[in-house]
């Protein structure tokens, strides 16, 4: 079955207590071929049937009379932090800064000002329920994985490296249109681990489990994630949960890979100096490989073009990374980064061929 077949039998709420909205927002689902579309005016009637059902996207009005989308998103709070309840699609009239900024922190992935663009809406709901899709896939891939690890048989070993690369493009394909920086990424570590003098086997491992940093933006919305513009205070904190959020996707695995991915995925933004997230960890503290992802990352960001900036040169960003040294990067690190010529990191994997 095509992807977009199976988007379409996935589960959508829509509440607002504007009965002609509702009854429009419906019949736009319903003709763009979705078939599990529910909608209500009444914001007691759709918690009871979150609580039945748990919706994949959940279209939420914020203000109503008998219990605003403030309230519904803090009912809610529990499920959609930690990524078992719906993504929350905010429709409201009030576009100040300050009730988008609230309802980002009480946990909607997205928003959408009224009176909205029936095309807008759509491709917001096709791309979390993407989301969605990609994140049960990720669920399914880790309990496999396990099952792997517990056989310990070569064949499933080598099944495990090529799912692994998958899923690390499961998030990159949102914010790199070549599906490569999971991979650079992953070339770029190996080298600084080898020139650290980690023991072959940590290297082995890192190479895969490095392309797995960024797997958290796949919670992140596409609002904030593609963003053109500097992030506001509130948006840059959503940004900060990706490290957590790709720790709780990898965490509890038995496989040493993933482990080492879990640690990686949440520590890759620490800082030497103590002024990193997201727990403020400082030198030593932050684990080795998470020091050597965090040059390998920042260098194939600038070098790189982003929705917020173009792409910088070799030199450039290699002083970049020398100007960090002792504050944001490990010294020993940068060390090895320098031995390098940097024009040679910025596609290691063509380099290497």
């Amino acid at each position: 079955m095509r992807l977009a077949d199976r988007l379409r039998m996935m589960r959508i709420l829509v509440v607002d207590d504007v009965a002609v909205n509702v009854d429009q927002l419906g019949r736009m689902l319903a003709q763009a071929g979705y078939t599990d579309v529910e909608t209500t005016t009444s914001p007691v009637a759709a918690l009871d049937s979150c609580a039945r059902r748990t919706p994949d996207v959940f279209l939420l009005d914020l203000h109503m009379p008998q219990m605003s989308g403030y309230d519904v998103l803090e009912a809610l709070g529990p499920s959609i932090r930690t990524g078992t309840g719906p993504a929350v699609l905010v429709l409201t009239g009030d576009v100040s800064v300050q009730a988008r900024r609230r309802a980002l922190e009480a946990g909607a992935r997205d928003i959408v000002s009224k009176p909205f663009d029936f095309d807008e809406v759509l491709l917001r709901v096709r791309n979390h329920l993407e989301t969605r899709y990609f994140q049960r896939e990720l669920d399914e891939q880790n309990r496999r994985l396990e099952d792997a690890v517990r056989a310990r048989t070569q064949e499933l070993e080598a099944s495990r490296v090529e799912v692994l690369d998958r899923l690390a493009l499961v998030a990159e394909y949102r914010d790199d249109e070549t599906n490569d920086h999971a991979r650079r990424i992953g070339h770029v570590s190996r080298m600084l681990a080898e020139g650290l003098g980690l023991d072959p086997s940590t290297v082995e491992l890192l190479e895969p489990a490095a392309g797995l940093h960024d797997v958290g933006k796949i919670a992140i919305s596409d609002m904030i994630l593609r963003k053109p513009g500097r992030l506001t205070s509130a948006e840059f904190r959503v940004m900060q949960s990706h490290t957590t959020a790709g720790a709780r996707i990898l965490g509890r695995s038995r496989s040493p890979i993933l482990q080492l991915a879990e640690r990686i995925a949440l520590t890759h933004h620490e800082r030497w100096d103590g002024s990193g997230y997201p727990h403020g960890l400082a030198e030593d503290a932050i684990p080795r490989a998470g020091r050597v992802v965090s040059v390998a990352d920042v260098f194939d960001a600038l070098t790189h073009v982003r929705p917020y900036k173009p792409a910088w040169s070799a030199a450039e960003a290699a002083a970049e990374i020398a100007a960090g040294s002792g504050t944001q990067f490990d010294p020993a690190v940068v060390d090895v980064f320098e031995r390098h010529d940097p024009a040679s990191l910025v596609d290691p994997i063509d380099a290497a061929c």
